[in-house]
């Protein structure tokens, strides 16, 4: 009811007091709804950033992905199937290194310790190797004789070596030798098939042939094989070795009893020279 007596009209609009208040309302509310839509928007954006970030961050992902793998089959194609075996082998011989057992160094004294191994170094514990032992060289000639000549005698003393004959009978056999045939391996002008051997010359005795100047004829062999100086040198110590007492003989008596020759002493002036040859050559035959 207004001062007036009137009765107040529910129907009629807000006094100004009220309207300020639902004014004020309706401002804040919409203020309210426009702070709520710009941080939806902000946080919208704010998304929609992140995923941009988040897109490209996997495409250069990708893209570094698909260089890598484009990088790899140019590399197998440069090194081809032989870089791939040798990096097979290269590992196989890493793991067999590793997988051999080393053997255990030897024991040394404390006054004189050794340098420690080198790990890995597979020489380190290996055993030294021994030296090969030197082959012997023909020695040089001695007692006037030239190189075929004490060639010849190497022969006499190898072969009478073999045969085990002491050291006297191969200074009869040598000192015998420069007698017949001065240490040369002698054909016959008689036998004209002696010639078809190797030779160092041509005799006319008949047809004796060799060093021994030995006699087909006579029964000592083929004259092919006595042409060859280890049968010959085989065929006389065989028959000297048949002489009884041979050893405690002069030497041209042991050289007569073999070759039967008509100047039986002519044998002892070379006693001294095929000893001193003998001499030479026992040392490199040891």
């Amino acid at each position: 009811m207004r001062d007036d007596g009137t009765l107040d009209d529910p129907y009629a609009p807000s006094s100004p007091t009220a309207d300020t208040e639902d004014g004020t309302s309706a401002e804040r509310t919409t203020a309210a709804s426009r702070l709520r839509t710009y941080v939806r928007d902000l946080t919208g954006r704010r998304r929609a950033q992140l995923a941009l970030a988040t897109g490209v961050v996997c495409c250069l992902g990708l893209a570094a992905v698909a260089q890598v793998c484009d990088e790899k089959p140019g590399a197998a194609n440069r090194g081809g199937p032989l870089a791939s075996s040798e990096l097979a082998q290269r590992a196989e011989q890493q793991s067999a290194s590793r997988g051999l057992d080393r053997a255990a160094a030897p024991a040394t004294s404390a006054a004189a310790p050794s340098a420690p191994a080198t790990p890995g170094d597979p020489d380190t514990t290996a055993p030294a190797r021994k030296a090969a032992p030197a082959r012997p060289t023909h020695p040089a000639p001695v007692a006037g004789l030239d190189e075929d000549q004490m060639k010849n005698a190497e022969a006499i003393v190898r072969a009478g070596r073999k045969m085990g004959v002491p050291r006297r009978g191969l200074v009869i056999a040598v000192a015998t030798a420069m007698q017949e045939s001065n240490l040369y391996n002698v054909a016959s002008g008689v036998l004209p098939e002696s010639q078809d051997y190797p030779h160092q010359g041509v005799g006319w005795d008949n047809d004796s042939v060799g060093l021994f100047q030995q006699r087909s004829s006579s029964g000592w062999g083929p004259v092919g094989r006595l042409m060859d100086p280890e049968f010959a040198t085989r065929q006389f110590l065989t028959a000297l070795e048949q002489v009884p007492g041979w050893e405690q003989m002069r030497l041209t008596d042991a050289a007569q009893a073999v070759q039967v020759s008509a100047f039986p002493e002519y044998y002892q002036q070379h006693e001294w020279r095929a000893t001193r040859v003998v001499d030479a050559i026992l040392p490199a035959e040891r």
